[in-house]
């Protein structure tokens, strides 16, 4: 199996590809580098997801931006004709606002920090209005970006909306929901253990590892198996044959694995009947007021990855985290219910994330696969790798949006530079 293809078509957990070609944020511009363009294209312009030469550095620019060339994907239907347009206050001060890097002790401009994070797109939005938005390379205004790891989060509302409806109850088992589970590692697990990752399942992400278990998930996935593959058809499949971790009990500490994400997807779309794209258009996307259609790569089965393959547009994403800072209203209308979004902010149990294994975030928690920051603003956070990110600031009544091409995966490079700099732009807009 190709590991670089793996890796593609899991779509994009928390570790990941490291650069192979180090270019500077301009030199990488996928404009500039020409991918894919010509009547034929040049061959050294071509790239391709059967290889895995669309997502190694610096080709991933282009694919970000064009998922759906590579990979077999279902829609996410928008509102179209009544979709809702923010009024735009562009404040010129935010690219002059500075702050110091994690670990560093020279101060950065966040003008600066865009090419530092390899930025394709960035809206911030302050009381309801955008006051900032750049589109620095590859991405365009009405474009659709690969979200990553933020679809989890998205994953997580539908949870967190069911829940709070009667639909699901979280202290159910998953087996109860789902039967075909009740032999795996999750079939002990409850509900709510899954959404806070708090499962102890014998299961590692670690791509240096070639026996990790995420290459066999990955290749239950794959739309590009060899013909001789022998292992699950699909991600429900692979789901199936995950351990419980011997000597270790659910809800003793935060482990994060993208696996839980797909067992709530399947929870989900059991109980509902419905896929992941059907429920995020009718219960959100529609009812928000989105205005472009987004859309999730699927398995061979047709299974949407809950866990990463939602691709949608920035200022739609910005919508939604609008959304959630206003309790699940978009102006008067209630989209989702308020009682979601508050078993969200609650946050999760401070001391199994930190036995967990993200010691770089000290004094955070998880919960209903959001990032709880638990700062003095109470911000909470989506984030996936290469920089993607929903940043939400109650006390800021702030919202930012970010989609990048880093070429460092892992969130504990980004962080340095996106973590100050989220602050700094807060204080900024608080102190105006």
């Amino acid at each position: 199996m190709n590991k670089i293809l793996a890796l593609i078509t899991v779509g994009f957990c928390m570790t990941g590809l490291i650069a192979q070609n180090v270019l500077d944020a301009k030199d990488s511009d996928p404009d500039k580098m020409g991918w894919m363009k010509g009547f034929p294209p040049e061959k050294d312009k071509i790239i391709s997801a059967a290889d895995g030469s669309f997502f190694t550095f610096p080709a991933l620019r282009y694919s970000v931006n064009h998922m759906r060339e590579f990979n077999p994907t279902r829609e996410v239907r928008a509102a179209k004709e009544k979709y809702f347009t923010f009024k735009t206050k562009i404040d010129d001060g935010i690219d002059s606002v500075t702050f110091i890097p994690t670990g560093e002790t020279e101060p950065m401009t966040i003008a600066q920090s865009l090419d530092k994070n390899y930025v394709d797109g960035i809206i911030v939005v302050h009381k309801g209005k955008i006051v900032y938005e750049k589109y620095p390379a590859g991405l365009k205004q009405d474009g659709i970006h690969a979200a990553m790891s933020v679809s989890k989060s998205f994953t997580g509302t539908l949870g967190s909306i069911l829940i709070a409806e009667g639909v699901i109850d979280e202290n159910k088992l998953v087996s109860d929901y789902v039967p075909e589970l009740a032999k795996s590692g999750f079939g002990d697990a409850t509900v709510r253990q899954v959404m806070d990752m708090t499962t102890a399942i014998k299961y590692s992400e670690d791509y240096n590892d070639p026996n990790a278990e995420v290459w066999s998930f990955t290749a239950a996935g794959n739309p590009f198996r060899p013909a001789d593959y022998q292992g699950p058809k699909d991600y429900y499949e692979y789901l199936q044959t995950v351990q419980k971790l011997p000597g270790h009990e659910h809800g003793q500490a935060f482990a994060y694995r993208t696996v839980n994400t797909d067992v709530m997807g399947w929870i989900i779309s059991r109980v509902t009947g419905k896929s992941i794209t059907e429920l995020i258009s009718e219960l959100i996307w529609v009812p928000m007021g989105a205005k472009y259609d987004g859309y999730y790569q699927v398995d061979p089965a047709g299974i949407a990855f809950a866990g990463g393959g939602f691709n949608l547009n920035l200022r739609d994403m910005a919508v939604f985290g609008e959304m959630l800072r206003n309790n699940g209203k978009v102006g008067r209308k209630q989209v989702i219910p308020a009682a979601a979004v508050e078993d969200i902010t609650r946050g999760g149990d401070l001391g199994v994330f930190e036995r967990g294994d993200h010691p770089e975030l000290k004094g955070w928690s998880y919960r209903n696969m959001w990032w709880i920051t638990n700062n003095e603003n109470k911000a909470y956070c989506a984030r996936g790798v290469h920089g993607q990110v929903i940043y939400i600031d109650p006390t800021a009544e702030m919202v930012i949006v970010r989609f990048s091409s880093n070429p460092m995966a892992a969130n504990k490079y980004n962080d340095p530079y996106s973590l100050p700099a989220y602050q700094a732009i807060a204080d900024y807009l608080m102190a105006k």
